[in-house]
């Protein structure tokens, strides 16, 4: 476990924020960015991570706690393993637990976040069960909050969603969803919602700041996430530039995850050609402004930039194993007027061509209502409870 960060004699108050990213980053940046609001709003922040290092997060000036790091071993998230591809077996998880319970015995919080649990991350319940139960054995008791993003997996199982509703009405003080009602609701995918409607608090989507457009201007940008997953995207994106003959300037980034032979393969197709290829880019919103079109997956950070750019999208939704929320976030962004979707299953360099002229016609709305400071409204009301208290 490393720790970087020392905690500041005045604050209004300790944040412990725990935050699991198994596949994709967009867990981590979304919390990250949460991090960062409660830091600048005057909150003494230790976030505490438990997948692969990304450069850039969780940003300057935040107490960090790196478990030892595990990812998903099947795109059904159903299986853990180390980054050596290594199923994690009992002793690496009472090593993490242990791990996880002194950091929080050290932090000493008034407010610990959970992010996704009890609504996802069941793999980790192996650590995240002992951390309740410490949290209910500590006197003063600190504030537990669960964050969630807007548009939740639907389970499978049945019985999964009354335990995610008895485990929050035994345990946390309220439920932080980072979306915005007119946009999408909790119950639109999570059917026990009025059970917790009293504990439900909407923040508006986490989005970063209006960007300043980025020097280098590219009409399309390609991004696959993480980079787990996308080499199908990317590959059906280069096939439908040649099929189009387009030789504008294009911006592909991989993700820091893809695999280094699909990496290099692209590095070697794209040579000398318009096409810049990126593995990151931390200023990826800010390319967003001056492009025509953005071709992506639906993950909820990518949406937020999208909205926040006011740019065309089209959107390749994350659906193996059985996910739905990818799925779920595209329709309502169409539905906006934002974007066209492409399924990601059977993708060819044909069909991406067709979506990419449809997308290309789209007119934007002028205006919408969706909030898009969720980061700051989140601080807004953990001071707010905070201040509850007396």
């Amino acid at each position: 476990m490393s720790t970087t960060g020392t905690a500041t004699a005045a604050s209004a108050g300790r944040v412990f924020f725990y935050v699991q990213h198994l596949l994709g980053i967009g867990h981590l940046a979304r919390a990250s960015r949460i991090a960062g609001a409660l830091k600048d709003a005057g909150l003494d922040v230790t976030l505490v991570t438990g997948g692969s290092a990304v450069d850039g997060f969780p940003g300057a000036g935040i107490a960090h706690v790196a478990l030892p790091p595990i990812v998903a071993s099947n795109s059904g998230f159903s299986g853990l393993a180390d980054l050596h591809g290594n199923p994690i077996d009992e002793r690496f998880k009472r090593d993490r637990t242990e791990r996880l319970l002194q950091a929080y015995r050290t932090a000493r919080p008034d407010v610990v976040i959970v992010e996704a649990f009890p609504f996802g991350r069941r793999p980790v319940r192996f650590e995240l069960l002992p951390l309740i139960d410490a949290i209910e054995n500590t006197r003063p008791r600190p504030l537990l909050f669960s964050s969630i993003r807007d548009i939740l997996q639907q389970n499978r199982k049945p019985g999964r969603d009354q335990e995610t509703s008895d485990l929050v009405r035994a345990h946390f003080d309220a439920v932080l969803v980072h979306g915005d009602p007119s946009f999408g609701r909790l119950e639109d995918t999570y059917p026990l919602a009025s059970q917790i409607a009293d504990r439900v608090h909407y923040t508006g989507l986490v989005a970063a700041p209006l960007p300043t457009p980025a020097p280098d201007r590219f009409d399309t940008v390609i991004s696959a996430g993480g980079g787990a997953v996308g080499v199908e995207l990317i590959a059906a994106a280069l096939d439908a530039r040649a099929i189009l003959g387009d030789m504008s300037p294009w911006c592909v980034i991989t993700g820091p995850n893809m695999p280094k032979a699909d990496y290099d393969r692209f590095v070697e197709r794209t040579a000398g050609s318009p096409v810049k290829l990126f593995r990151f880019r931390s200023d990826f919103p800010n390319l967003l402004p001056n492009a025509e079109l953005s071709i992506s997956q639906a993950g909820y950070n990518t949406v937020c930039d999208l909205l926040r750019a006011n740019c065309r999208a089209l959107l390749v939704p994350f659906s193996a194993g059985g996910e739905t929320e990818q799925s779920v976030r595209a329709e309502k962004l169409a539905a906006l007027g934002f974007a066209r979707i492409i399924p990601d299953e059977g993708l060819t360099g044909n069909g991406m061509a067709k979506a990419i002229t449809a997308a290309r016609t789209l007119t934007l709305p002028q205006q919408f209502t969706v909030s898009l400071e969720g980061a700051a409204e989140t601080a807004r009301l953990i001071l707010e409870r905070l201040a509850g208290r007396g």
